[in-house]
């Protein structure tokens, strides 16, 4: 019998830190080294703290739900640390309040519970950086789109983005896929943490989508298309002729 099921995003020996409480730590720690990483763990995040600027991490996966996790970023580590991608572990009603944590560089999420094959694949975002998405300082950037998870602020050239919360996660998520269509189903997974993603309705996505295509594409060639029947991408409009509008 022929198993036509995706193969779960692999590493390739990256050193991950798996900071949480001992059941998912254990559970993350265990996948992760199937899976052709290495772990280490750190139960709190002060003890992650003194891992990372002891040891150089290819990624952090942070557990958010831990009691000394709010105000992290408020323990600054020392000039020279590494500060590598960090995945955050959220639960979907911290959301709102999830701020980046461990200084500059790449960030995602993903919402407690949590599926392992989702947890792999957005860390093979973060690790591999691919594409015409590349790192700076604040967070990725496409061409002339540049966005700063330091301040959540975006902009195109030299014109700022005055984006709402919401606005600002789906064009990251849109950006860190750059040229790959997503789905309204995976936007809305993003977007809102519903594990469903469909919580709010196909109307509550386009509308998002056509006020953030107004946004970033007011002044400048379009970067946000349609796919329709699929979803929608962000990139240049001669990567896919079926581009369209809202």
């Amino acid at each position: 019998m022929i198993d036509d099921r995706p193969a779960l995003a692999r590493g390739s020996g990256q050193h991950v830190l798996v900071v949480g409480g001992p059941e998912l730590a254990e559970l993350l720690s265990t996948t992760l080294e199937l899976a052709g990483y290495r772990t280490a763990v750190a139960a709190t995040g002060a003890e992650a703290l003194t891992r990372a600027a002891e040891h150089r991490y290819d990624l952090v996966l942070l557990d958010t739900t831990l009691p000394d996790v709010p105000g992290l970023g408020r323990r600054p580590l020392p000039p020279a640390t590494h500060r590598p991608p960090v995945l955050f572990l959220t639960a979907c009603d911290a959301l709102d309040s999830l701020l980046p944590e461990l200084g500059p560089g790449e960030k995602d999420y993903v919402t407690q519970p949590f599926r392992v094959a989702e947890v792999l694949a957005r860390m093979q975002v973060l690790l591999r950086g691919a594409g015409p998405v590349r790192r700076h300082e604040g967070g990725p950037r496409y061409r002339d789109l540049v966005l700063d998870d330091t301040l959540c602020q975006a902009r195109r050239g030299t014109l700022a983005l005055d984006l709402t919360p919401a606005e600002y996660r789906l064009l990251r998520h849109l950006l860190v896929h750059a040229d790959r269509v997503l789905s309204k189903e995976q936007i809305g997974r993003y977007v809102w943490g519903d594990s469903r993603g469909d919580s709010r309705g196909d109307n509550a996505i386009e509308q998002l989508v056509s006020r953030l295509r107004r946004k970033v594409d007011r002044d400048a060639p379009a970067l946000i298309h349609t796919r329709r029947g699929f979803g929608y991408w962000l990139g240049r409009s001669d990567v896919d002729g079926s581009a369209t509008g809202p």
